[in-house]
């Protein structure tokens, strides 16, 4: 039996499709998923996802038995009308995936998320940043622009690093101004680089401080995918980071699925 969960976030819109083998909670798998760029609609976006997660395992949405929506989309899809908060389901992911998992670092494209999970996997508390862009995958590619480069470039120069420059605003705007300022006295890029996740690291480590630290601490979202991030947040927080067994900018979406997978249980 399949189950499809859709996270709708600000950039990009991601799909799984779960199945079910069984009654027990552990007796499911990971069939396909799809991201697709957030279009004009969250309806658009999640109708994409979808036919590209069911043409990947071969099934048509027919044999789908239930649906849930997560994500700042989540209220706009009129064919799945069933959705649980990004909070819920990235604390129910991570848990099914890594029942060890007490600390979840989010970042995503435009927010970030620090969510505490008690001993069964429920969450416990949570701190996040949704008004400022500030450490998130679009303060990322704001100063990859900066320095004329990808995002997957930036994280590797700063892994290149000796000493990395000090980037003190948490601001967007103000962090540009100061790193074509480095620029402009000559300052390495690597050591740029290395000063911008730094910046990040401090932001995140705050949060992480609101909310209390307890391993294993997991990081997921896109932003997840760069290197130079872990080593840099692994180094602030004096912790290392424990890796969740699938893509991590999928964990949203999956815990949306396994309560898609809930919801048709509790049905029956």
């Amino acid at each position: 039996m399949y189950f499809i969960g859709c996270d709708l976030g600000s950039t990009t819109g991601k799909v799984v499709l779960l199945e079910s083998l069984g009654d027990a909670v552990d007796s499911c798998r990971i069939v396909s998923w799809a991201l697709e760029p957030s279009g004009f609609s969250p309806e658009e976006t999640a109708d994409l996802a979808i036919n590209r997660a069911c043409e990947q395992a071969g099934i048509s949405r027919d044999q789908v038995a239930g649906f849930c929506c997560t994500g700042y989309g989540r209220e706009h899809v009129s064919a799945i009308p069933y959705n649980v908060s990004e909070i819920s389901c990235h604390g129910k992911s991570a848990s099914f995936l890594l029942p060890s998992a007490r600390t979840i670092i989010d970042v995503g494209g435009q927010d970030v998320k620090v969510i505490a999970l008690g001993k069964t996997g429920k969450v416990v508390d949570f701190a996040m940043n949704d008004k400022c862009a500030a450490g998130t995958g679009k303060f990322f590619e704001a100063m990859a622009r900066t320095l004329r480069c990808t995002v997957e470039e930036l994280g590797e120069m700063s892994l290149q690093s000796v000493a990395p420059v000090s980037i003190s605003s948490t601001c967007s705007v103000f962090a540009e101004s100061e790193v074509i300022s480095h620029i402009n006295k000559g300052v390495d890029r690597c050591e740029i680089a290395g000063g911008i996740h730094e910046s990040i690291a401090r932001r995140l480590m705050a949060m992480v401080n609101r909310v209390g630290l307890t391993e294993d601490v997991v990081l997921t979202g896109g932003c997840a995918k760069n290197k130079g991030l872990r080593v840099a947040l692994e180094k602030m927080i004096k912790v290392e980071l424990t890796e969740i067994p699938c893509d991590p900018q999928i964990n949203g979406a999956l815990g949306a699925a396994l309560y898609a997978r809930d919801a048709y249980d509790g049905e029956k």
